[in-house]
């Protein structure tokens, strides 16, 4: 075993950076404990005994990605224009994270944690939405609405889909802005 094993503060901590590093390098399918370890530079034990197995490890990194989403968008709370920036942002700097947190195949969906996470960050994004003050904004259609809006925009964005196209831009944090902007006047009437 290296003996940089032995010298981690928080092997959690590193081996969850280590993994959100390689799915964001490489794809989720790269991952396995026993490369994880070797990344890591631990025995090909330590992360069976953090996580259990790729589900355990997998669910840990959403938990954690719903943690870093949740302070995101309440950096911008009030604003819910900066909030759909700051939800484009994660995906940007998180993108190993934002890779598995919306993938339930992945994941032990029923574990409180992830439950309890997810849930977090979804009040955060509905306190936004409230602040749109648009009729019904706590109405769940409306949230789904405005959630698939910044969702779809931040997914579309870290997938490569825009690269090369009209309707891209070199900056989608102002794109995200004028994005929201536009939405809010398309039921206008000249």
């Amino acid at each position: 075993m290296p003996e940089s094993a032995y010298h981690h503060g928080d092997l959690k901590a590193t081996l969850l950076r280590a993994a959100a590093g390689q799915v964001a390098s490489e794809g989720v399918d790269s991952i396995s404990l026993r490369a994880l370890a070797q990344r890591a530079g631990v025995s090909h034990a330590a992360p069976a005994h953090h996580f259990g197995n790729r589900q355990g490890l997998l669910t840990e990194l959403a938990i954690e990605g719903y943690g870093l989403l949740a302070a995101e968008l309440r950096s911008a709370a009030g604003d819910f224009r900066e909030m759909a920036v700051a939800y484009t942002r994660f995906a940007r700097r998180c993108p190993g994270h934002f890779d598995v947190m919306f993938r339930r195949d992945l994941l032990a969906v029923d574990d409180p944690r992830l439950i309890a996470a997810r849930e977090g960050s979804t009040a955060e994004l509905r306190n936004g939405v409230g602040e749109l003050h648009v009729p019904a904004a706590d109405d769940p259609v409306v949230q789904l609405a405005a959630w698939s809006l910044v969702h779809g925009f931040a997914t579309l964005w870290h997938e490569g889909a825009l690269v090369g196209s009209e309707l891209g831009g070199a900056d989608p944090e102002e794109l995200t802005r004028r994005m929201i902007a536009a939405v809010g006047h398309l039921g206008e009437r000249p």
